[in-house]
């Protein structure tokens, strides 16, 4: 191998790119890859912190939905008990209105067989005047005999 001028300019020109390079240009693409390397960086760290909220997330879902389906069986449990109440309460209200019916209606009853029962003590004495007529062939007195006949019409 020959050395002579051509290699030792082409030595010297080749040095003066690399240290203008490194003087120049690997600064710039020094601090280029470092920003780089930093946004990957905090980009990790952002996608790692998403995780762990993501997660913290899911862990308060879950704990929400179960706060809930426990909030939810407790209304059923207090509507069944509402509606079981209202039932017994209108079960009762409707003894009471049986019960106050029935003894109205009793009342009712009563009151109509002590008006027949007048009716017929009036009859009966009405029939005992007559009959009393027929047998004697006369006339009774009814103003004579009305009390008579009122303590017969009430012993009976």
């Amino acid at each position: 191998m020959n050395i002579n001028l051509t290699i030792i300019g082409q030595s010297l020109s080749f040095l003066f790119f690399v240290w203008f390079c490194m003087k120049f240009v690997w600064p710039f693409i020094i601090s280029a890859m470092q920003e780089r390397e930093q946004k990957i960086a905090d980009g990790l760290a952002a996608a790692d912190r998403a995780s762990h909220d993501l997660e913290l997330a899911q862990e308060k879902a879950v704990q929400r939905l179960a706060e809930a389906k426990t909030e939810a069986a407790s209304i059923v449990d207090a509507a069944n008990k509402r509606a079981n109440q209202i039932i017994e309460e209108a079960k009762n209200a409707a003894r009471e209105e049986g019960d106050r019916l029935k003894a109205a209606a009793q009342a009712e009853i009563e009151q109509e067989v002590n008006r027949a029962k007048e009716a017929l003590r009036a009859q009966i004495a009405t029939l005992a005047i007559d009959g009393a007529e027929k047998v004697l062939q006369g006339t009774v007195d009814k103003k004579a005999h009305t009390a008579m006949l009122d303590q017969l019409a009430e012993s009976l």
